[in-house]
């Protein structure tokens, strides 16, 4: 009778990297970056493909779409996303130094990676941000299917993970995919800078500084004719109410 591996803590973190990485949808068997995990792990593409589907049934955003995975998700699936959930930036840096880790994976295989590779070390702060950052841009990104929420754009050279609160104003939540926006870089440079915002109901409101310059052919074709268009949620991470809030009252120029 052939013995089941049990999940590690390193194993789990790998594949809620993977969650973060690829689009909802993409979570079978046969795509690449799933092959080649599993064999880094040791694990079959299955087994890899099954956990990120019991990943997405503990998924608020997914579930409450209707969109259910399986309903198989453990104990440390369900300990490790409440964790995520609580200490989003903690745990997306934690996954980042995991995914490092897989990759210089030796000879000898999976058994030689140590948790603590990811805490710390001698690895640089700055060069751990760097992944970190990484890592935020392709979970906010591939929710989105890599496409602007606002345009459609879906080149992704000219697209940005916005920050929904900026990075200097919330510590926690700097790597929290649900304090991201998927947007082309016009209007990623108009969000952050407070021109444009969105209502409770994901309408896109215009700054009157931007409403003075209808005259300008590009601005008022780019935003004001966009002015309460709903922007296309993605199919996990949605943005948190309380960040876009946030925004709009602190932020956004009336």
């Amino acid at each position: 009778m052939t013995t089941r591996k049990k999940w590690s803590e390193f194993d789990l973190l790998i594949a809620l990297g993977l969650y973060c990485e690829l689009p909802f949808g993409k979570f079978h068997q046969h795509h690449p970056r799933i092959i080649e995990v599993a064999l880094k792990l040791e694990r079959s593409p299955s087994s890899i493909a099954m956990k990120l589907s019991n990943l997405a049934s503990l998924d608020p955003v997914i579930t409450n779409s209707g969109r259910k995975g399986l309903a198989g998700a453990s104990r440390a699936d369900r300990e490790m996303w409440q964790e995520f959930s609580l200490n989003p930036t903690k745990i997306m840096a934690e996954i980042a130094m995991a995914l490092e880790s897989l990759d210089s994976v030796g000879p000898d295989g999976p058994d030689t990676i140590e948790l603590d590779n990811y805490h710390g070390g001698t690895t640089s702060a700055v060069i751990q941000r760097r992944k970190s950052q990484n890592l935020f841009r392709k979970a906010v990104l591939s929710a989105y299917h890599y496409q602007c929420c606002v345009t459609g754009i879906a080149d992704s050279r000219f697209l940005v993970a916005s920050h929904i609160k900026p990075w200097a104003e919330d510590e926690h939540n700097r790597l929290n995919p649900r304090n991201g926006l998927c947007l082309s870089t016009f209007y990623d440079r108009a969000f952050d800078i407070g021109l444009i915002t969105f209502a409770d109901d994901y309408r896109l409101m215009v700054s009157s500084e931007l409403e003075k310059q209808k005259s300008n052919n590009h601005i008022r074709e780019t935003f004001l004719e966009r002015t309460g268009t709903t922007i296309e949620l993605p199919d996990k991470f949605s943005p948190s109410p309380e960040f876009m809030r946030w925004h709009r009252e602190c932020l956004f120029i009336q």
